[in-house]
């Protein structure tokens, strides 16, 4: 048995939702180890839509231990919230099912609040952020200012650790032409949230280091794609934290030898969220077909996404960086029908191909795509549940594909129904 990380290979939204939940059912853990709740999950189980940003993909899963990581940020009155909303649709979660990291990191209605201004601002770069509170909170952790869940156990010494907070953010806010923070109303809200948090709390570390020791199966539930890693990624146009698979064992306080496979998601073509590059994006007619017979709305925000062909450059850097052994190729159905289909193999920069995404951020701007076509197919793929069910062009597809990536294909999924996936190797017994 190995323990599996599960990591987007593209800009997000590449289908992780359902590749977690097949996996979670043989996982005895589930363990969220960056982001926050700007990045949702969507899963239909025997007909039913859970909708998640927040909390695992496990917790739907009766019978798994989920855990928040200390790489999470935590609105913990969303959580609340999340906890709440899913109760209502049956789903049991106690203090036995949902461990948090007492060393996680808060965010607090400021950080919002900064978030929402600076987005919103006519000055400086739009990133195009959810206005969620999570740059601001990641800022204030590398800042050794952030209040953390062990905080709201010691409410006699948040006076202090408020203040020091607030010396920064009101500094900040007196610049913007915004209200100051009144630290005793802020207490008085941390004081307030805290009964409902703190049952919840736990040493996740030694948690984790236990059922590692006791052969328990641990899953690593990544959000967002790495694509938008701070390091990693399209820079500035970037998420606040680290979303490569070595993050796992940062933000979940095991070390990197628990890591045991890695399986990066990828979409059978590329869409994107927000401000940034998009080397491949299409403005066209069949842009606008992918989206819509894709869905392609965001689970959080509901806007549209873009979209454009499949990108070989990138979710072959994101392979490397992300140490993946095998990918999981989803929503082949969505390029059903199209007589021609493209994959970006390269980017012509100034004149000269390259093949790998720049540093550089003017540089990126100004890539154009180097196609490769592939003939499409007519009959359908969705639904399919075995190579012999699939067009013989769409099988040509897909092993271009691994050629092109050098990855291997582990999974194949062909709609948002759980069993509608071709196994060709289980992550967990690789």
């Amino acid at each position: 048995m190995t323990n599996v990380v599960v990591v987007g290979a593209q800009w997000g939204d590449e289908g992780k939702g359902k590749i977690v939940d097949w996996l979670s059912e043989q996982a005895d853990i589930v363990v969220r180890y960056q982001g926050g709740h700007n990045a949702g999950h969507t899963l239909v189980i025997d007909g039913v839509t859970y909708k998640l940003s927040l909390l695992p993909s496990g917790i739907v899963r009766g019978g798994k231990l989920s855990v928040i990581g200390n790489g999470v940020v935590v609105d913990p009155f969303h959580l609340i919230d999340e906890i709440d909303r899913l109760r209502t649709q049956g789903v049991t979660i106690t203090p036995h099912e949902l461990k948090l990291a007492d060393n996680a990191t808060l965010i607090l209605p400021l950080h919002r609040e900064l978030d929402a201004f600076r987005e919103g601002s006519n000055s400086g770069t739009k990133i195009g952020t959810t206005k969620r509170g999570i740059g601001p909170a990641y800022e204030d952790k590398v800042g050794r200012r952030a209040i953390r869940v062990r905080d709201l156990a010691e409410p006699d010494a948040l006076g202090p650790k408020v203040e020091r907070l607030l010396a920064h953010h009101n500094a900040l806010r007196r610049g913007m032409g915004l209200n100051e923070v009144d630290a005793g109303a802020l207490i008085q809200l941390l004081k307030d949230v805290a009964p409902k948090v703190l049952p919840y709390m736990d040493r996740v570390w030694d948690t984790l280091d236990h059922a590692r020791r006791d052969g328990k199966r641990i899953l690593f539930e990544g959000a967002q794609g790495a694509l938008l890693d701070v390091d990693h990624g399209t820079y500035p146009y970037v998420t606040s934290s680290n979303t490569v698979a070595g993050q796992a064992a940062t933000g979940s306080g095991l070390g990197p030898g628990a890591i045991g496979f890695v399986l990066g998601i990828v979409k059978a073509y590329t869409t994107r969220v927000g401000e940034g590059p998009f080397p491949s994006e299409l403005f066209d007619e069949i842009g606008r077909q992918i989206g819509e017979r894709g869905k392609e709305f965001g689970t959080v925000t509901g806007r549209a996404r873009r979209c454009g062909w499949f990108d070989a450059v990138l979710v072959r850097q994101t392979i490397k960086t992300s140490g993946i052994d095998g990918i999981a190729l989803t929503k082949l159905d969505i390029l059903d029908g199209f007589s021609e289909i493209k994959v970006c193999v390269g980017y012509r920069l100034d004149g000269h191909v390259i093949d790998y995404l720049p540093a550089s951020e003017s540089a990126q701007k100004r890539l154009e795509p180097v196609y490769e076509s592939i003939p499409g197919w007519v009959d359908s793929t969705a639904g399919a549940r075995s190579w012999a069910d699939l067009p013989a062009e769409a099988i040509k597809y897909v092993r271009r594909i691994e050629e092109l990536i050098g990855a291997p294909v582990s999974l194949l999924s062909t709609s948002p129904e759980r069993d509608d996936t071709i196994l060709v190797k289980n992550p967990f017994e690789a």
